[in-house]
């Protein structure tokens, strides 16, 4: 049973989970309040990708330095693959000892009691809660605290009870991160309405632009031999109104530069936007990387953007694909992307005959002005593949 100081401080970390809004806050603020009330050493939550990793990953108890020498993140294998999988509680005295148990990198932590909590939604296990290494009250003849090994001959382990609340607080977490990902999905189809709203206000303010600069070209033309001069004052409009339409089209590549590329990078962003057009749609959509990610100049990371953006589109609109699949492939000197759908495909060259370019024109103008090259390969009845390819090594 709680005591009151116990319930206070329950009552404190739930509160502080529930009041983040960002996916990562809401993650780090679970895991250090299951630290604090479990008087843990260390704790860690780990949100599963579809490859067999971990999209996300978050510690506490370990330094920033000791987290980059640790390296790459874990695989989901061994215990944590047990409460991912499986969707149950792992209360171990020593995490070594468990048959399961396939080691560490050397930077890492030795760990010995473990605590592990899947945190669900229903079904759905939306990550792995765990925490290693139960602080015990010292004993009498020793200062402090010995290491793990000490501790754990001193009889210092979790208990029912400390399971019992780490399954409350992963009930609770449950709850926060499914908020959190649904204020981020709202907000990012506001900001998408924005942009669609942008693009059509600049597709209205060019072609007025554009009107202007006909009008004007035509009257200096007719101007030209009967007075030069008021032909060449239309000129020198021709001119300026060909200046604010450029400054226009400026402003608003920069306006519409999709926020999340500037703070997540590309292959976050891809992710993201994947994931949300799969529960958007009755298709799989998947995403996934080969290689090493790093990042690119942002115009490279801009063209790759918006060519998977209008290929997915055309496959999810107009080819009625039931399954895209969208590959960014980082080899030693570029960078590939690949969607491909099994959607009712298309004739390239009728359809750049008959002026139904599905994007392509825009897609291989992307490609050309990053330095870049594109390829579609598709025939009716059996899909599409669309492949571009940038310089970055």
């Amino acid at each position: 049973m709680l005591q009151s100081s116990g319930l206070a401080a329950v009552s404190a970390a739930l509160l502080a989970m529930n009041r983040q809004l960002e996916v990562r806050d809401v993650l780090q603020t679970i895991v250090a309040s299951a630290r604090d009330l479990l008087d843990a050493e260390y704790a860690a939550l780990g949100v599963p990708d579809d490859q067999g990793g971990f999209a996300q990953f978050v510690v506490d108890g370990v330094s920033d330095e000791q987290w980059k020498a640790i390296g790459p993140l874990p695989r989901q294998h061994g215990i944590l693959a047990a409460m991912l999988h499986e969707a149950t509680p792992q209360r171990l005295a020593d995490v070594r000892a468990d048959s399961r148990f396939e080691g560490w990198p050397s930077a890492h932590p030795e760990l010995a009691d473990f605590l592990g909590m899947p945190v669900a939604d229903g079904e759905n296990v939306l990550g792995a809660l765990f925490l290693a290494n139960k602080r015990c009250p010292p004993a009498r003849d020793e200062p402090g605290q010995g290491p793990p090994d000490q501790a754990a001959a001193r009889g210092c382990s979790f208990s029912e009870d400390d399971e019992r609340l780490l399954r409350l607080l992963a009930q609770h977490a449950a709850i926060a991160l499914t908020n959190a990902r649904l204020h981020e999905r709202s907000r990012e189809l506001t900001i998408a309405g924005e942009r669609a709203r942008i693009a059509h206000d600049l597709h209205d303010a060019v072609a007025q632009k554009l009107f202007s600069l006909r009008l004007t070209a035509q009257a200096a033309t007719a101007l030209v031999d009967r007075d030069p001069g008021r032909a060449k004052a239309e000129l020198h409009e021709i001119d300026r109104l060909t200046a604010e339409a450029a400054e226009e089209l400026r402003a608003a590549v920069v306006e519409l530069r999709p926020a999340a590329l500037d703070e997540d990078g590309l292959v976050a962003t891809l992710r993201t936007q994947t994931r949300v057009l799969h529960r958007a749609h009755s298709a799989e959509v998947a995403f996934s990387t080969e290689g090493s990610p790093r990042a690119l100049p942002s115009a490279h990371e801009e063209a790759l953007l918006r060519v998977a953006q209008e290929a997915v589109h055309n496959a999810l609109r107009h080819a009625s694909a039931v399954r895209v699949d969208v590959v960014l492939t980082f080899g030693a000197s570029a960078v590939r992307l690949r969607v491909a759908d099994d959607g009712r495909g298309f004739d390239p060259k009728a359809v750049r005959k008959a002026g139904r370019h599905l994007g392509l024109v825009s897609m291989r103008d992307r490609a050309q002005c990053v330095g870049g090259r594109l390829a579609v390969q598709s025939e009716p009845g059996k899909g599409a593949v669309i492949e571009m390819e940038v310089p970055g090594g």
